[in-house]
């Protein structure tokens, strides 16, 4: 059934309606008839001008006016409802729309930038503070315990005019953040991550070389002498070869060497020198006649006159012996006569802005200890002293940096101390080479030099043959990655020989070495070289192989372990009394205090 408003109701209504309106017209002042004799109207106001109508808000997403609609229904003025694409979704949360999410942690921070005149805000004293890997501290804390200053009048104003504004504060880098490794020497091994925002630039600049990663973890520090670094180091090693004295059919032993050695290079702004002295006797269990030692030393200065003009001198020290199975080694030998070479080479290079010439004049010595036979006899090797003599000349240009071509050549004489030797041949000679390369120095791809080109060398003597042939050197490392490198090594030298009719010993020698990092302490190689030996003015030519295998293992930075199996064999033109084959078996400790 229909209810029905009682009467009494809407005539309580229509009155309170009435009084309102009443009242609301009292209120008005009294005005003037306006023209043409109309009345205001209740809301007009003659005395006053009408003031016109406010706009409405305009929404966040309006267009301004005369602006045509777009179609991609982003913003053509239809009202949107609902919450954005990807509202609600968590700092892991998945978003369909494929829009990039800014964490609370990750919104980018906006810095005002400093006002000329104003002082920098860095605080000074701020201390250092490490965080977990992934996350970084700002360095918000002072050490001191005074309240923050407050601006006053004073700093805020205007500088006077005339006055010169002061300099605003240094730009800070472009990454403030300072990772600290972990010691590891891992790719992406970090401690803590430090921000350098607050820090004077200095410090800042400090931090990022102590904290820059080491190359080797592993490699030794050395000592520091006034202003020299040295890197002494001593290698005991002890194996097993199955032919020491690479004869056929030779008798096997045990062996020992002890290889000490030390490196020393100033720290100079201005100059440099280098040292280097390495050394190694090897001791024979079975075969003493076979124990022998070598010495190698070399000294290189450079003294900087100008900028593009420096001075240069070296000096070599050699000691060794002719190499087991050569055929200059006479037979019977209690133990094989030792040699001493002595030399200095003195010059200087000039830079031509891109272009470099470099001049050395050199003088060298090389004197034999006598033969002593098991017969109890003795022979002197004077025939075989000798004195060189000679001087290069080699001009290189820099076409991009770290690429350097050259061209080199080289003239040298020698004169023995004896006319003719114990076979009646005069052994005087002189010799020339000429060679074209590139020296590398592209870090983290490839660095070394290698050169060719041609050798000769004429004697004194008619019935000795010109030993001529081509000539290849040089040494290449290749960076196949941070873990795999490739080195290539390449030498060709014409040496003396005391075979009868034979000139000399064109010997060309070329290796491959592979190594790779199993872990920073473990490295792994292989190598293999190649050897060819001509003697010029004899039938005989022979071929050398050798392979090997190497494990070394870090301990630390002062001391390594080194594992190797190696085998050699030789095979000649003339076989009878010449190939031979051996097995070499090493163990060793290096200790680089």
């Amino acid at each position: 059934m229909r209810r029905c408003v009682p009467p009494i109701v809407l005539v309580s209504a229509g009155v309170i309606a009435i009084l309102a309106l009443s009242a609301h017209a009292s209120a008005q002042p009294l005005t003037t008839p306006l023209p043409g004799g109309l009345r205001p109207a209740l809301e007009d106001d003659a005395q006053t001008p009408r003031e016109a109508p406010r706009p409405p808000p305009r929404r966040p997403d309006a267009q301004p006016a005369g602006t045509l609609p777009s179609l991609d229904g982003t913003d053509n003025g239809v009202p949107r409802y609902g919450n954005p694409p990807g509202f609600g979704a968590g700092s892991t949360g998945f978003v369909s729309t494929n829009i990039r999410r800014l964490t609370p942690d990750k919104r980018p921070v906006r810095r005002a930038k400093p006002k000329l005149g104003s002082a920098p805000t860095g605080t000074v004293g701020t201390p250092l503070s490490l965080s977990p890997p992934g996350t970084s501290t700002n360095l918000s804390t002072t050490t001191s315990s005074a309240a923050p200053a407050t601006p006053t009048a004073d700093s805020s104003a205007t500088a006077a005019p005339g006055t010169p504004a002061s300099t605003g504060a240094a730009a800070p880098p472009r990454n403030p953040l300072l990772r600290i490794p972990d010691g590891t020497g891992t790719p992406g091994g970090v401690a803590g991550t430090l921000n350098t925002t607050n820090l004077p630039p200095a410090t800042a600049q400090l931090l990022r070389k102590r904290t820059a990663a080491d190359d080797d973890p592993f490699a030794p520090v050395g000592l520091r002498l006034g202003t020299f670094t040295v890197l002494p180091a001593l290698e005991m090693t002890g194996g097993f070869d199955s032919n020491p004295s690479r004869l056929p059919g030779g008798q096997s032993s045990l062996f020992t060497v002890i290889s000490p050695e030390v490196v020393a290079k100033s720290d100079w702004e201005r100059h440099e020198v280098t040292a280097t002295l390495r050394g190694s006797y090897t001791a024979y269990d079975q075969t003493p006649e076979l124990d022998r030692p070598t010495v190698d030393g070399k000294i290189a200065g450079r003294f900087d006159v100008t900028r593009d003009t420096s001075l240069l001198a070296d000096g070599t020290l050699v000691v060794g012996t002719d190499n087991p199975g050569s055929p200059n080694l006479q037979a019977n030998l209690t133990r094989f006569p030792i040699f001493t070479t002595l030399g200095a080479d003195f010059g200087i290079t000039q830079r031509f802005n891109r272009l470099e010439v470099t001049i050395k004049g050199l003088t060298e010595r090389t004197e034999y200890q006598d033969s002593h036979f098991t017969d109890g006899t003795t022979q002197d090797n004077k025939d075989r002293d000798f004195d060189r003599f000679g001087g290069s000349l080699r001009t290189s240009y820099e076409v991009m940096p770290g690429v350097k071509p050259f061209v080199e050549v080289t003239a040298d004489t020698r004169v023995h101390d004896l006319q003719v030797d114990q076979f009646g041949f005069e052994r005087d000679s002189t010799g020339w080479t000429a060679k074209a390369g590139s020296s590398f120095q592209l870090t983290g791809f490839l660095t070394g030099e290698f050169g060719a080109g041609w050798i000769q060398r004429r004697y004194q003597d008619p019935n000795l043959p010109d030993v001529s042939g081509f000539l290849f050197d040089g040494s290449l490392i290749y960076t196949l990655s941070a873990l795999s490198k490739i080195k290539l090594t390449a030498s060709t030298v014409a040496a003396e020989s005391t075979v009868p009719g034979t000139s000399g010993e064109l010997t060309h020698n070329a290796g491959v070495e592979f190594d790779h990092e199993f872990r920073r302490w473990l490295i792994g190689s292989l190598q293999f070289n190649y050897g060819y030996d001509d003697y010029v003015g004899s039938p005989r030519k022979d071929d050398r192989y050798s392979v090997s295998a190497a494990l070394t293992y870090k301990l630390n930075r002062w001391a390594q372990a080194k594992l190797e199996l190696r085998e050699e064999w030789l095979r000649s033109s003339t076989p009878v009394g010449v190939n031979y084959d051996a097995t070499v078996f090493v163990l060793g400790m290096k200790f680089t205090p």
